[in-house]
């Protein structure tokens, strides 16, 4: 019922129906924080601007799809949410914030950055995820102390090489998108320790063991028919992930050795002993894991 009220309220422009909405919101607040998300907001509020120390600005699940040209008034701001509202294109006053460090902008209708967004030149966290992108847009890897990427639920088939220009970056969400390969640029960047590839249609995992730095990787729900090798600690989440992907110990591979010469001495025993043999050979196919689509 109060977002039914708020919603037709938030079309009435009257001084009246607007500070219902935001409250009592005269005064610059203690915590430079202001949060107006989930007002049903069609218009930003410009006094907001009039609080030139404000560091957090939170306008998520709103209406807006504009901003007002004052915004560039609040240099202060560091966290910048926009999520969950009507942007069809990313309002360049956006990136007149040159202190911001996180910026959220997901489940809105992009479809590109503007070119202007490398002025963000203190941004570490970019939420995009959902929105219309089939590209990942070349600008990003102009944000030279990036460290987290979050580009998940956009129509991207493929990753730009210039993304390896971040050195900084350090994990990259990449699910629910339309890659059918791993993204070769990630090999280049030995740097990273979160890498998201879930829900994909990637169907081979390249090793990843040189990747040093490598954390975590996620690659479940995929058509894949390999696990990822990576180095020892590195948690893997996907199928087969409880396999070892450490090298194997000279003890292992000479019992290996030794297990396959007898196997290789039973094949020549007489035909009543080899059906037994036929047997064991089935149940351990069995245990490895089959591929499905």
């Amino acid at each position: 019922m109060g977002n039914t009220v708020n919603g037709i309220i938030a079309f009435i422009p009257s001084k009246h129906c607007q500070k219902y909405l935001l409250g009592d919101l005269e005064e610059m607040p203690i915590d430079k924080m202001v949060d107006l998300s989930s007002l049903q907001l069609r218009r930003f509020p410009l006094r907001v601007c009039a609080f030139t120390e404000l560091v957090k600005l939170y306008l998520s699940d709103n209406n807006l799809n504009i901003l007002p040209p004052e915004l560039e008034l609040l240099q202060n701001l560091q966290i910048l949410a926009l999520d969950f509202n009507n942007f069809k294109v990313l309002p360049q006053v956006v990136c007149s914030l040159k202190q911001l460090s996180i910026l959220y902008i997901g489940n809105n209708r992009l479809r590109d950055l503007p070119p202007e967004l490398c002025f963000l030149k203190s941004l570490q966290t970019l939420w995009i995820e959902s929105n219309y992108l089939t590209n990942l847009p070349v600008v990003i890897c102009e944000l030279t102390l990036l460290k987290t990427l979050h580009a998940g639920c956009n129509p991207i088939r493929q990753l730009p090489r210039e993304l390896k220009n971040l050195t900084e970056l350090r994990s990259i969400w990449m699910s629910s998108t339309l890659l059918t390969s791993f993204p070769h640029v990630l090999l280049e960047m030995p740097f990273l320790e979160v890498i998201d590839v879930d829900r994909n249609g990637i169907t081979f995992f390249p090793n990843l063991s040189h990747m040093t730095n490598l954390k975590l990787v996620i690659y479940d729900h995929n058509p894949c028919r390999n696990a990822p090798k990576v180095a020892k600690g590195v948690r893997r989440v996907g199928r087969w992930s409880e396999e070892s992907p450490e090298p194997k110990k000279k003890s292992e591979v000479e019992a290996e050795v030794d297990k396959a010469t007898e196997s290789k001495e039973a094949q020549s025993l007489p035909p009543k002993d080899t059906a037994n043999q036929s047997n064991e050979v089935t149940e351990d196919e069995t245990a490895v894991p089959q591929h499905s689509v």
